[in-house]
């Protein structure tokens, strides 16, 4: 920002609490790291996580250059060095659990945005716990001592000022914003560690000469819409600004839920692309039902062997869990995008489900059948709360699901699959983490 020396910049609006008690602790290189830590051989040396495409590099292979998610062969040629390994989702899901637990420990007010990060509020611990910059400290060494993994931590007085404050503490580090600091701190930064701010909005932000965040907050909140759109203008304002009124959220409920898969640069057929894709259905459907939800909106979401991506959306007329219904949706939309697929190639499918409800909360079908053999209880006598009337096939798919289910947690997740995917090469799937 282009202040005359002496002159102090101004508070900035939207912060309501007057000491840094933020945090956001952010795992370095997560899947990379723990595959160091669990085989020291790779210690020291460029990892590279995944099939097809990068799912993580270690900071000694992103040194070279390498960067998710890029392809592996991309990968390779600038690290030819770096050592490809498969993902293990289980250690990570582990390692995961284990971090939070010293998120939780340290204080109750815990806001998982993903699997490898979080942000705490440790206001009103000083007295117990001391001050936030030892608290921090702290944690770090226990997530070192006790799970074996290395974590960057930021402090400020907004949640955005404190990822922003960790990802410049990367890798292995703590960075303390100060109170009354914040935009000392922040309008010297790039334009891209705003959230929100891609390779495409930097490209049109670069054209109109606004490389920093202190050049971009000098311009009217209007010129700015003007660059890059109206939302992202107001967005950016507000952010270049350090306004974040947002408040460390525990016991969010969850938006979404959804599963990808990453199928590298080999070509594959259409018909191999929908198995990948009934897979993914069949695993996000048995999450839905195990979590007691119901959607309404399926989520297809892509990306092409160019590395650009596509989202398309379908919602169903009836909130379901039903595998069937749901597969019905996703092949729709797969069919909707057959030709991109077919001229670009794709690398990536992924499966979402959206616009969540608890499960009983969905509003009954017309015609409405209260009699007869077609009734679906909750397994006690009927009544207003547990009738659904569903004609027989509808009944036997709920049936099927249910099967499927209890075999799949008593034997595995792999005990039991479609036809389609016998022989073909499962390739790389990552869970998708709720919004």
């Amino acid at each position: 920002m282009f202040v005359p020396d002496g002159v102090p910049l101004p508070r900035p609006a939207g912060i309501v609490r007057s000491d840094a008690t933020i945090l956001h602790a952010d795992l370095d290189s997560f899947y990379a790291s723990v595959e160091q830590r669990d085989d020291p051989s790779l210690r020291g040396r460029p990892v590279i996580v995944g099939g097809g495409v990068v799912l993580a590099a270690s900071y000694e292979a992103k040194a070279f250059g390498v960067r998710t998610p890029s392809s592996a062969g991309q990968a390779l040629r600038l690290c030819p060095q770096a050592v490809v390994v498969r993902p293990r989702m289980s250690a990570y899901a582990e390692a995961s659990k284990a971090v939070f637990e010293v998120f939780r420990n340290t204080t109750p007010l815990v806001e998982g945005i993903s699997i490898d990060e979080a942000f705490l509020d440790v206001g009103g611990l000083a007295r117990v716990s001391g001050t936030p910059l030892e608290i921090a400290t702290r944690l770090r060494a226990e997530v070192r001592e006790k799970v074996g993994l290395p974590i960057t931590v930021g402090i400020a007085r907004t949640k955005f000022l404190a990822k922003v404050a960790s990802a410049v503490g990367k890798p292995d580090g703590l960075l303390l914003v100060p109170p009354g600091r914040e935009l000392e701190f922040l309008h010297p930064l790039p334009v891209e560690r705003l959230w929100g701010v891609g390779a495409v909005t930097a490209g049109k932000l670069h054209a109109y000469g606004i490389e920093t965040v202190g050049q971009m907050a000098v311009l009217p909140e209007r010129e700015l819409m003007a660059v890059v759109g109206q939302g992202a203008g107001r967005h950016l304002h507000a952010l270049s600004w350090a306004r974040d009124p947002r408040r460390v959220q525990t016991g969010t409920r969850r938006r979404s839920i959804g599963a990808q898969h990453a199928l590298g640069r080999r070509q594959r057929s259409f018909d191999e692309i929908e198995a990948v894709a009934a897979s993914l259905v069949d695993r996000v459907t048995r999450r839905l039902r195990r979590a007691g939800r119901v959607s309404r909106t399926v989520v297809l979401r892509l990306r092409f062997g160019d590395f650009t991506r596509a989202t398309r959306s379908m919602t169903v007329g009836q909130a379901t869990a039903r595998t069937e219904t749901i597969l019905s949706a996703v092949r729709a939309l797969l069919h909707e995008v057959r030709p991109l697929i077919l001229d670009r190639g794709l690398t990536l499918v992924g499966v979402a489900l959206t616009n969540l409800d608890r499960e009983g909360a969905e509003q009954l079908a017309l015609p409405l059948d209260l009699g007869g053999e077609d009734r679906v209880t909750g397994g006690g006598p009927p009544d207003a709360n547990t009738v659904r009337s569903v004609p027989a096939a509808a009944r036997d798919a709920v049936a099927l699901d249910a099967a499927l289910d209890s075999v799949r947690d008593r034997f595995g997740s792999v005990a039991v699959t479609r036809a389609a995917m016998l022989g073909r090469d499962r390739g790389v799937s990552v869970p998708i983490l709720p919004d």
